[in-house]
């Protein structure tokens, strides 16, 4: 079977799919080339199904959440993009877990938290993303950490079988999950939040965002900070001290705001920004 016989198998409305989809309408950088074949699945079971046929088959795939931390190629991919924007539920159990589809955008669940009066998730709120990818990376930020608040995790295999996972076999440790190596599809996460006062709960929320406003470029598109921090430094001070700031690469250019994010200033291509990159690499 090839992309376009697996295309005549995917019945709506479990599957939505776009052909030939343009990877720049879809991530944060608003960069990248066309996918042979970008799909929605309504479930995990139907995740499941297409997954175990693109195994089958060979057919090349990329789980995709808000496509907020990538740098997705000039030339696109010639696969199927499964996409996670349907795993959409919320759901609370036993008053403090949140069962939340890998779908949920980031800041979704912390205003579900909030509505709940659970503490833990402040954190989140801003993070650019979805559960699924916050998970994937252990996404972090302010003292926080994904591996603070998670319970377990369901996932599909690479060869297509739906499984839970607890949070200890996650193996969560600065931005890496088993995921980074096991080829694993997480769908759904749980995480358990402490009870606590929505009014404080709202007010370190906002503190949290001011932050982010005041000192991060989010007006241009961006993937966030590109480079793992260095033990014991900070790569926007290394990057800063190079006298890197304002650095361009085409239309890739180092943040004058944040010299630890890479901005697309309009027309800059995935190849731009790897060169950028390098440069960065190498002069620090």
């Amino acid at each position: 079977m090839d992309i376009q016989q697996l295309k005549q198998t995917l019945n709506e409305p479990e599957y939505l799919y776009y052909e030939n989809e343009p990877m720049s309408e879809h991530t944060s950088f608003k960069i990248g080339g066309p996918a042979s074949l970008f799909v929605m699945p309504e479930s995990a079971k139907a995740a499941a199904d297409l997954i175990k046929i693109c195994f089958e088959n060979n057919i090349p795939t990329l789980f995709f959440g808000n496509g907020s931390n990538l740098l997705f190629n000039d030339v696109g991919f010639s696969g199927v993009i499964i996409s996670t924007s349907r795993l959409s539920n919320l759901s609370l159990n036993d008053g403090n877990v949140i069962v939340a589809g890998a779908g949920v955008k980031n800041s979704s669940l912390c205003q579900f938290a909030l509505e709940n009066s659970l503490s833990g998730f402040e954190f989140m709120w801003g993070i650019p993303g979805t559960v699924g990818g916050a998970a994937f990376m252990n996404a972090g930020a302010y003292g926080g950490e994904v591996i603070q608040i998670a319970v377990g995790c369901d996932y599909i295999t690479k060869d297509g079988e739906i499984k839970h996972m607890n949070a200890d076999e996650m193996d969560l440790s600065y931005r890496h999950s088993v995921f980074s190596d096991n080829g694993g599809f997480i769908t759904a996460v749980y995480f358990k939040g402490t009870l606590g006062d929505k009014s404080n709960i709202r007010t370190l929320m906002d503190d949290l965002m001011n932050r982010r406003r005041t000192k991060q470029p989010l007006e241009y598109p961006s993937a966030g900070s590109v480079f793992k921090r260095p033990e014991g430094y900070y790569a926007g001070a290394l990057i800063e001290e190079c006298g890197l700031k304002g650095e361009c690469v085409g239309g890739a250019q180092v943040s004058e705001k944040h010299s630890g994010f890479i901005i697309n200033t309009g027309d800059a291509t995935a190849s731009d920004v790897t060169l950028l990159i390098e440069k960065i690499q190498n002069t620090v």
